[in-house]
């Protein structure tokens, strides 16, 4: 990939390196890649809830509309609920405007394709080239020709009602402590989770603009875990900014994390003959305890790169069905093309329905392996990853921990941070040895 596109889209701090200018230009070249050479081209656009939307929303959408492509604004939606929209308007593309778990001063600008896919890296770079030439040579329609807005003023409750349809009985004595981020999903996970019988005690879903991410969501969940504990909740979720991603809390305060979801989930799914070729696919960041688990029960797993659109590759690839993140971007492909936390949390509430059992005890169908994870800030990511001093100490670190242990490092395809992860049989070992080898990029 090139100078704009990361793992996840264009991102950058919103109105400096993220302009108005910029999303003008990436609307041009988008709707001439993705729609200019369809017949009723239409471009689905949705945003989370920072400041920053509306002026990126009205630049992206100018820049569409110029290219005679009409636009669908779906306003505040999650990630997953304008993948799911732009395939139910048969949009020809859909695009989203949102910077998920970062702060908000960030924003970001990601594509699907008509089918909700993420686009491949090859059609990013075809978008990116044509941004970055240094006359614009693309189409001016004019009159009749130019785009037009369409508004879809019940984006919510569609995406809502196909939500709510996933899951089969009632949360009917189910109290759940929900952390919406002040973000995209603070309208529509209430409402479905209330739909379907369970009392919703909500935290952070008052968003002003300015306070997506701020000390809340699966970010920040610290204070979701403490309001488990003080409400005597069953269980408690906590999504990010975009809503594209899900962890939960178990009725002791416990965090439980994707690696523990996709475990109960896969398990439970291979129960009912509805995991697919009995593949699971992971990233390199999953927890050793995952592979236990799953090979334990004599489930195939697949790891590719981080990011989720490697993993929903990888499941094309492989016929899987279920696949993510630690971090909890989990891909049900039966329901989304997307991680979807709404539908994460549903297919969780499935699970405890079904076998009656507390969180807690489906999260220990899983015994985590600690792991010690550091986000380093650095000025320069590739000189930091060649950095000599710093790649001679992780493979000092690699030879120490032997077969009981990894290091993983990578840089952030979304922020100036070098991520490092040592995964070991101690957790005061794997601490010392992450902050050892922080210590050498962070100068």
């Amino acid at each position: 990939m090139g100078k704009l596109f990361g793992t996840d889209g264009v991102r950058g701090v919103a109105n400096q390196e993220l302009t108005p200018e910029l999303a003008f230009k990436l609307g041009r070249a988008a709707a001439y890649h993705l729609a200019q050479h369809t017949d009723q081209a239409s471009v689905a656009i949705g945003k989370d809830t920072r400041i920053s939307g509306d002026m990126l929303e009205g630049a992206l959408i100018a820049g569409i509309c110029s290219m005679g492509v009409n636009v669908y604004r779906l306003g505040v939606l999650p990630t997953p609920g304008i993948a799911y929209m732009t395939r139910k308007l048969g949009a020809t593309a859909g695009t989203v405007i949102s910077a998920s778990h970062n702060p908000v001063a960030d924003n970001g600008i990601k594509f699907f394709d008509a089918r909700g896919y993420k686009l491949p890296d090859e059609i990013e770079e075809k978008i990116e080239e044509t941004v970055l030439e240094e006359k614009d040579n693309l189409p001016r329609p004019i009159g009749a020709g130019v785009g037009k807005v369409l508004e879809v003023r019940d984006a919510v409750e569609q995406y809502a009602s196909y939500a709510a349809s996933t899951f089969s009985g009632s949360l009917q004595g189910l109290k759940i402590v929900l952390d919406c981020a002040n973000g995209a999903s603070y309208q529509v996970t209430p409402v479905v989770l209330r739909r379907l019988g369970a009392q919703v005690i909500t935290l952070h879903n008052n968003p002003d603009g300015t306070n997506i991410n701020l000390n809340c969501g699966s970010t920040h969940p610290e204070s979701l875990m403490k309001a488990v504990v003080e409400y005597g909740a069953d269980l408690g979720f906590a999504h990010d900014g975009d809503a594209d991603r899900l962890l939960a809390v178990d009725e002791k305060g416990n965090l439980v994390d994707g690696d523990q979801i996709m475990v109960m989930c896969a398990l439970k799914m291979k129960e009912q003959a509805r995991l697919r070729n009995n593949t699971v696919v992971v990233t390199i960041m999953s927890n050793l305890g995952l592979h236990r688990a799953l090979k334990k029960a004599g489930i195939v797993v697949k790891q590719t790169k981080v990011g989720d659109r490697y993993v929903f590759e990888e499941m094309l690839k492989s016929g899987a069905v279920l696949g993510g993140e630690q971090s909890g971007h989990i891909i049900f492909l039966d329901n989304n093309t997307t991680g979807d936390g709404l539908i994460t949390a549903l297919q969780v509430l499935q699970t405890v329905v079904d076998s009656g059992k507390p969180l807690s005890e489906l999260a220990g169908l899983m015994q985590r392996m600690p792991q010690s994870l550091l986000n380093v800030r650095v000025a320069d990511k590739k000189l930091a990853m060649e950095n000599p001093d710093f790649l001679a100490k992780v493979k000092e670190v690699e030879r120490e921990l032997g077969e009981e242990g990894r290091v993983i490092v990578r840089p952030s395809g979304t922020e100036p941070v070098i991520r490092i992860m040592v995964e070991g049989p101690d957790p005061k070992i794997t601490e010392e040895k992450a902050n050892l080898l922080g210590a050498i990029i962070r100068g």
